[in-house]
């Protein structure tokens, strides 16, 4: 079957762009991954988006940009998953290159956060990706529902509020020279502790900030560039009183379990990670699910410096959700590109040495659907 990889790669720098629109933000980093690849057009086009109606007033993103693409004409279509929406419209993509439909699509993912200046628009927008009806409902927030995990977590295995504050301190340290970075500057435990409360017991500082982005790579049938050599994507029930176990994330555990059994590998093998850490909590539950940590051991991998760029197990390099930023939809593809640019020696000062075999895990809801994805160099 035909061989997979990404080509090219383009990114925006993360933050609060009041002068930028979505359509400039995907237009942008499209242009750069279609130039890093040096091509002109491609044959299909899938984006990566959960808010552009609520937030922006804007649907149809395929057409939109494929006509400020100069590429009106082709298919190409909005991918939506929640938080993995950028990691689905990946695996699409993936899909539709690897069936021989296409021989050469782009995959944008791309988020507007800050049109809304009214913070309870953003929340309202974000808390779609729970359940509407038995949820959002009663009251029910994105970070509530995520601040009923970690207090379970923290009673669970008996963690002290400075066990979750090693995960953020470490991302901010990764983003605090990682030029698309959001949020770059170092913090220690003490501004950690000492971030507000904004539903107990999560902190400011245990969750990824709001910001715009945009991130693309090209997929080609090619036996050049970086493979996309594993896929994997999960469900899982969509409210958390459904599930029999909160400080589990099956979808997680499947997903990963798929995309390593394509690749042929195991996470002993990853060179570099790219996890889904929103909260402080929710990087715990990813390390956890994907093999990395025993439950509730999680923090130990922070703390040691096990995690760190020259650790034995590199995470997030470039600052993670937390630092590097989260804009919802984009996500899925920063942690691509930010792969690719591992896999290809060029992630400036983020690079870990050696680098040949990544692996990323995107996550929807409070891990209700999940994309994974295997890149490895040639």
């Amino acid at each position: 079957m035909t061989s997979v990889s990404i080509t090219g790669v383009g990114l925006t720098k993360i933050g609060q762009h009041w002068d930028r629109s979505l359509r400039s933000l995907a237009v942008e980093a499209a242009s750069r991954a279609m130039e890093d690849s040096g091509i002109e057009g491609v044959d299909a086009i899938f984006v990566g988006n959960m808010m552009s109606g609520l937030l922006n007033g804007q649907e149809n993103l395929g057409s939109l940009l494929a006509d400020y693409l100069g590429l009106a004409g082709i298919p190409s279509v909005k991918v939506e998953a929640a938080c993995a929406s950028g990691g689905a419209a990946a695996v699409q993509g993936f899909m539709a290159v690897k069936s021989g439909l296409f021989r050469r699509v782009l995959v944008v993912g791309v988020e507007k956060m800050t049109d809304m200046t009214d913070s309870e628009d953003v929340s309202a927008a974000l808390a779609t990706a729970a359940d509407a009806e038995y949820e959002v409902f009663y009251g029910a927030t994105f970070v509530s529902l995520n601040a009923l995990i970690m207090r379970l977590y923290a009673r669970r295995y008996g963690l002290s509020e400075e066990d979750f504050g090693y995960l953020p301190i470490l991302m901010h340290s990764n983003a605090s020279d990682t030029p698309h970075a959001q949020l770059r500057f170092k913090i220690d435990m003490e501004r950690y502790l000492g971030s507000p409360m904004i539903s107990d017991p999560l902190r400011l500082m245990d969750a990824a900030p709001v910001g715009d982005g945009a991130a693309a790579v090209v997929l080609e049938g090619s036996d050049s560039g970086v493979e996309v050599a594993g896929v994997g994507m999960a469900t899982d029930q969509i409210a958390l009183h459904s599930r029999g176990d909160l400080l589990r994330l099956p979808a997680v555990e499947l997903a990963a379990r798929r995309a390593m059994e394509m690749a042929g590998i195991t996470q002993k093998e990853v060179d570099v990670f790219q996890i889904h850490d929103a909260f402080s909590v929710m990087g715990y539950l990813n390390m956890e699910s994907i093999g990395l940590a025993e439950p509730g051991r999680a923090y130990i991998l922070a703390e040691s410096g096990e995690i760190a760029r020259d650790g034995p197990v590199p995470v997030n390099p470039e600052g993670g959700l937390k630092a590097r930023g989260h804009p919802v939809g984009a996500t899925g593809i920063y942690q691509l590109a930010e792969l690719y640019n591992q896999i290809v020696g060029r992630a400036g000062p983020s690079q870990v040495e050696g680098a040949k075999l990544g692996f990323a895990i995107n996550v929807g809801g409070t891990g209700s659907n999940v994309a994974a994805v295997v890149l490895r160099g040639r």
